[in-house]
C-alpha cells in the first residue's frame, strides 16, 4: 500500500500525520490564526518539526454554513505559502474544491490535491488526470453551506463507501493511477454527529476498497457532541484518541491540527495480526446437509474466544469460505475465514492463546494436515519476522493456499506481508475456496 504523491511516496502500513494549515479568517477552530504568510510558514515548519509528513494548506473555510470564496481570493491566500514550503522540500497538500486553485498550486509544487467535494467537478478531474499529484477523495453530502441541513441516510457506512468507490473508479477511468488515490469518509461533512460516529466506528468497511484511508477527525463537531467539549480548541486530546481508534480500524493518513499530541497518541497503536481460522470436523453429530452450518458455528465460537483475549480487539472478519482439503485430500471439505486483530500480545504468547482456544474446541493433533475441529494460524504479524520452526512468520504456506488468500484479500486488498511480499491470487496452488 504505497500512496504515490508526485515525488513523495508513503508506506501506508503505518499511520502518519498530515498537519492542517488553514490560511483563512474564518475556519471553525483556527480561522485568523495565521494573518500573514510568514506566520503561516512558521506554523508549518513547527508542525514538520513535530513530525508531520505532509502540510495541508487551505484557503477556503468549508465549515458548516460557510460561503464560497472567489478563486482569486483563495489563490492570494495559499499560493505563496505552497510555493515556499514546496521549495523547502515539504510535501504540500492543497485543500481546495476549485480546479484553478488546484492547477496553480500543483504548478507551484503541491504534491497532493485534497478535494472536499470528491472530484465531482469535471474540471477538477481534468487537473487530476493531467498531473501526478496524490489525490484525496472525500465524501460530502451537498455543499458546505447546506450540508448540515438534515442529512439523511439509509445506511451511512454503505452509502459513503459506495460513493467513494464510484468516485475513485471514475478517476481511474479518467487515467489516474490507482496508487495515487486516498479516500476520506468525510466525518462531519453532511452527517449528523451520530451518523459520523457510526461511520468512524466502521472504517474497516472503507478500507475494504483497497485505497489508503484518511482520518480527518481533528476538532470536528461530532467530537464535541460525543465527549461534551464545546470549544474546538479543547478537543485535541479527544481528537487524537479518535485518530488512534480510526488507525486501529484501518486508516493510515491522519489529518490533525495538533501534530505533537496526535503523534504521541499514535505511539499507542497496537500491531495487527492476521489469524487464519478453519474447521472440517464438527464436534457434534449433524444431519445430512447440516455439516457446513455446524462448521460455521464452531468457527464463530473460535471468533468469540478471540474477542476475549486480553489487550486485543477483533477489527475485521472475512466471509466464510468452503474449501477443498489441501495436502491430505481424503477428508471432508473445510470452512475457512481470516480475522484481523489488533493486539498487545507478543507473537509466541499469542500462539499459546490460540492453541488454548483450539483445545477448548476439541482440537487433537493426530495427523498432519488431517481433520480438525478448529485450526487457528497466525498468518502475519505486523513488523515481525521469524524463522523459528515453532512459529514461522509470515506463514510460509500462506500464498499458496486459496482458502487463506481469498478471505485475506477480501478484508485487506493489496496486503503486503511483514517480509514485503504482496499477497496475490496468482501464487495459489492448493485448497481451492468458494465464498459461502
Amino acid at each position: 500500500m504505497i500512496w504515490n504523491c508526485s515525488g513523495c511516496k508513503f508506506d501506508t502500513r503505518m499511520p502518519f500525520v498530515m498537519g492542517i494549515l488553514n490560511v483563512t479568517p474564518d475556519s471553525f477552530s483556527d480561522g485568523g490564526s495565521y494573518a500573514d504568510t510568514e506566520q503561516a510558514l512558521a506554523a508549518a515548519r513547527k508542525m514538520i518539526d513535530e513530525g508531520a509528513l505532509i502540510i495541508d494548506v487551505g484557503g477556503e473555510s468549508t465549515r458548516p454554513g460557510s460561503t464560497e470564496v472567489s478563486v482569486e481570493e483563495e489563490l492570494d491566500r495559499v499560493l505563496e505559502v505552497v510555493r515556499v514550503l514546496a521549495a523547502e522540500g515539504v510535501c504540500v497538500s492543497i485543500d481546495t474544491r476549485h480546479a484553478q486553485v488546484a492547477r496553480e498550486c500543483v504548478k507551484a509544487g503541491a504534491s497532493i490535491i485534497n478535494d472536499v467535494s470528491g472530484f465531482r467537478d469535471p474540471a477538477m478531474v481534468e487537473v487530476a488526470a493531467s498531473c501526478d499529484a496524490g489525490l484525496v477523495v472525500m465524501h460530502m453530502k451537498g455543499e458546505p453551506k447546506t450540508m448540515q441541513d438534515a442529512p439523511e441516510y439509509q445506511d451511512v457506512v454503505a452509502e459513503v463507501r459506495d460513493y467513494l468507490a464510484a468516485q475513485a473508479l471514475m478517476l481511474e477511468q479518467a487515467g489516474v493511477d490507482r496508487s495515487r488515490i486516498c479516500v476520506d469518509p468525510g466525518p462531519g461533512f453532511g452527517k449528523t454527529p451520530k451518523q459520523t460516529v457510526e461511520l468512524m466506528r466502521n472504517i474497516q468497511e472503507i478500507r475494504h476498497l483497497g485505497y489508503p484511508v484518511m482520518a480527518a477527525v481533528s476538532r470536528k463537531s461530532f467530537i464535541g457532541w460525543a465527549y461534551g467539549i464545546d470549544d474546538p480548541k479543547d478537543r485535541d486530546e479527544a481528537s487524537a484518541q479518535e485518530a488512534l481508534m480510526a488507525c486501529e480500524l484501518g486508516a493510515s493518513v491522519v489529518r490533525a491540527h495538533n501534530v505533537a499530541a496526535t503523534r504521541a497518541k499514535l505511539e499507542e497503536l497496537r500491531p495487527y495480526a492476521l489469524i487464519g481460522i478453519g474447521c472440517n470436523m464438527p464436534l457434534v453429530k449433524t444431519n445430512p446437509g447440516e455439516e457446513t452450518e455446524a462448521k460455521i458455528s464452531q468457527l464463530n465460537m473460535a471468533i468469540g474466544d478471540l474477542c476475549m483475549l486480553p489487550d486485543t480487539q477483533v477489527i475485521d472478519i472475512s466471509s466464510f469460505y468452503e474449501s477443498e482439503p489441501a495436502y491430505l485430500e481424503d477428508q471432508d471439505r473445510f470452512v475457512n475465514a481470516v480475522a484481523l486483530i489488533r493486539t498487545g500480545i507478543p507473537p509466541r504468547e499469542l500462539l499459546g492463546y490460540l492453541h488454548a482456544v483450539e483445545k477448548s474446541l476439541g482440537r487433537v493433533r493426530e495427523q498432519k494436515n488431517g481433520p480438525r475441529t478448529c485450526d487457528l494460524d497466525i498468518l502475519d504479524y505486523q513488523l515481525y519476522l521469524s524463522e523459528d520452526p515453532v512459529l514461522t512468520l509470515p506463514h510460509p504456506l500462506l500464498n499458496e493456499r486459496d482458502f487463506v488468500v481469498k478471505p485475506l484479500l477480501e478484508i485487506l486488498p493489496g496486503h503486503m506481508l511483514a517480509n514485503g511480499t504482496v499477497v496475490s491470487p496468482d501464487t495459489v496452488t492448493v485448497g481451492r475456496a468458494y465464498r459461502l
